[in-house]
């Protein structure tokens, strides 16, 4: 979903803008310092406005890096 992935990338590319764009696609907690509680919370309300969905926020500690959110879209947005 090559789609899928563009808008993905510009929504970590807002919350976090210290990433260079290789970056992104391997993006995680334990791999962006800046990725805290807050950056997580900002990032949650980015994804939904940008893909027009309520993400349930019991799925917010699964969603720890680029991959994770990128598959829990897919299966939210068929």
């Amino acid at each position: 979903m090559p789609e899928l992935d563009d808008r993905l990338t510009r929504c970590f590319a807002s919350v976090f803008p210290a990433l260079e764009a290789h970056q992104i696609h391997t993006a995680s907690v334990e791999s962006v310092p800046a990725w805290d509680s807050l950056a997580a919370v900002t990032l949650i309300a980015v994804l939904e406005q940008e893909f027009d969905t309520q993400i349930d926020l019991m799925e917010m500690p699964e969603l720890t890096s680029y991959h994770a959110v990128r598959d829990y879209l897919q299966r939210q947005i068929k």
